[in-house]
């Protein structure tokens, strides 16, 4: 029998149509019902084993997940075969012919998602720190990783973490990046939060003059922090007591319980500032009273600087002694040289001010005044020995009793020499007697002086001795402009134009060392100790005293004649 070549081939195109058909309906079954790669399915744990879940996530596909992935932080597992998680589904199939899933990674999307909600709206979130890296530490924040900074972790610098370490507890957002996989949380801005509202409530219930108890929290140098019940204030320490206190130490520690009072409240910074000397009575009340102008106290040196020293009175009252009365003859020391700290010296009070709260002290006026010793010991005329302090270029300093100085001015130094030459004599550490001349109290001065210690050879050889006297002296010197001549012990020199009254005569040569020679005393300086003497000023006198006597002018009679009768009746 024939076959029939048209009914073949449509069965084989039929048979042909209906396996495109289903490829087609297949195809379509598996785009509808196989899920994405990449995304977040449900699943029933079928059984659990060698520490992992197996996991049946429909579409005839299985898979396998750590069970640590379901724990959380520090806790184990809590999973059981049947029930129902979400994993996050990386491939349809991996070598094992198994689904490739994760429940980290579904958490994960799942947080991230739950995370931006929370951040958009600005509202907290709840984690657990569970490692520590660089700068901080690490954060689960259920499924999602942030970065904690260590500044962020609380208020005040945390040395131990340890107790923080796993425990549930609330962060703020401060930034996230999604596409970047970082997040950056804080717990200090949750504390801060908490910390504000406690504060407000805590301050709304104070006020200023208040007494309360507090605890001492944290201790510096310039102050203590005071725990009144959730928030602190500042107790300064120049508000802890009336007196001086060089550290808060001195007086507090830390965790002991101080009463104080509420000096001022800021409610704009919430700042608090308190003081413990207001609860006690104020010493300056009763200074003015107790250390009257005048009055002599002992106290003691607790503070020592450039300008001066600080003694404390009694508790609460200080004052100050100024450098420039501290000593009457040590003017540019430092104080510190003078006195110690804690040294208890006396004092005398100078002035005082109860608005500014100062008291004036002064240290010198406890003792005399050692120039005003000196001079009821020492009047004029006193001899004194001393050693030589300095030598400046107008004299000598010479020390005194009293640790004072007196000076012998180059005037003063010698009779017969120049000052500038007689102070070369001298040495610094010299040993020299002199006689007290003036004693200046308010100045401060005492002059001195040495050749005072001799008799002047110069007024003793002119005594009686007036200008347009004639006297006799003796040649010492001849030199070319002149003579030297000696009259009783003090010297002069009568230049070539003084030697006679005719100039073939006014000759040096023509004297010789040892003639004496009449000579009129033309001046006496007693300060500059010069004597000055003239032949020529002698002739001409005596020229002019023989004509008065002895000529007239109309006698007709030379002045050869007239001079020589003179000189033969004077003989």
């Amino acid at each position: 029998m024939a076959s029939n070549p048209t009914k073949g081939h449509t069965c084989r195109m039929a048979k042909q149509a209906s396996m495109e058909e289903f490829e087609a309906l297949l195809n379509e079954s598996f785009e509808i019902d196989t899920p994405d790669e990449g995304s977040v399915v449900k699943g029933r744990v079928i059984a659990i084993e060698a520490g992992q879940a197996i996991i049946d996530v429909g579409y005839k596909m299985e898979g396998r997940v750590d069970l640590k992935e379901f724990a959380n932080p520090g806790e184990e597992p809590n999973l059981k075969v049947g029930d129902e998680v979400e994993v996050y589904l990386d491939r349809v199939e991996n070598a094992r012919g198994e689904a490739s899933i994760s429940r980290e990674k579904a958490r994960r999307e799942e947080a991230w998602d739950r995370l931006e909600q929370a951040y958009a709206k600005e509202e907290r979130v709840e984690g657990a720190i569970f490692g520590r890296v660089k700068g901080g530490f690490t954060v689960d924040l259920g499924g999602a990783v942030a970065f904690l900074p260590g500044s962020q972790v609380d208020v005040r610098p945390v040395r131990d973490a340890g107790p923080l370490m796993g425990l549930k507890q609330p962060f703020q957002i401060l930034k996230m990046d999604r596409r970047r996989g970082n997040i950056v949380v804080s717990r200090r801005a949750i504390l801060e939060e908490s910390r504000a509202e406690q504060r407000a409530e805590v301050i709304s219930n104070l006020h200023e003059g208040q007494v309360v108890d507090g605890v001492v929290k944290n201790i510096t140098e310039y102050g203590a922090f005071v725990d009144l019940g959730g928030v602190d204030g500042l107790l300064h320490v120049t508000d802890m007591a009336w007196r001086r206190v060089n550290h808060p130490s001195e007086i507090l520690s830390i965790g002991e319980t101080v009463k104080v009072q509420v000096v001022k409240i800021n409610k704009d910074t919430h700042r608090i500032s308190l003081g413990m000397k207001q609860l006690q009575s104020d010493p300056w009340d009763t200074v003015a009273e107790k250390f009257p102008i005048g009055s002599v106290h002992k106290g003691r040196v607790t503070n020592i600087t450039d300008y001066g020293a600080f003694v404390e009175l009694e508790a609460g009252v200080e004052g100050l002694v100024h450098v420039s009365e501290m000593s009457w003859t040590k003017k540019n020391v430092h104080p510190g040289k003078i006195v110690s700290t804690s040294q208890e010296v006396d004092v005398m009070v100078l002035e005082i001010d109860e608005q500014k709260r100062r008291v004036s002290l002064g240290l010198k006026q406890t003792q005399r005044n050692p120039w005003e010793v000196f001079a009821e010991t020492h009047p004029a005329g006193t001899p004194i020995e001393g050693e030589v302090k300095n030598i400046t270029e107008f004299g000598l300093f010479v020390g005194l009793e009293g640790d004072i100085d007196g000076m012998v001015h180059l005037s003063d130094l010698s009779w017969d020499q120049r000052g500038e030459d007689a102070i070369q004599n001298y040495r610094k550490g010299d040993v020299v007697r002199a006689v007290v001349q003036e004693v200046d109290v308010d100045k401060e001065r005492i002059s001195l002086s040495i050749k005072a210690l001799e008799n002047d050879t110069m007024s003793e050889a002119v005594d009686g001795v007036k200008r347009g006297d004639v006297v006799t002296a003796t040649v010492t010197a001849i030199e070319d402009g002149g003579i030297e001549v000696e009259y009783n012990g003090v010297k002069s020199f009568i230049r070539r134009s003084d030697l006679a009254r005719d100039r073939q005569d006014q000759r040096p040569e023509r004297f010789s060392v040892g003639d004496k020679v009449d000579v009129r005393v033309t001046n006496i300086d007693t300060k500059t100790r010069r004597l000055g003497l003239s032949i020529k000023a002698r002739e001409i006198a005596e020229e002019k005293e023989a004509i008065d006597q002895y000529g007239s002018s109309d006698s007709g009679a030379s002045l050869g004649d007239i001079l020589g009768a003179a000189l033969n009746r004077r003989g």
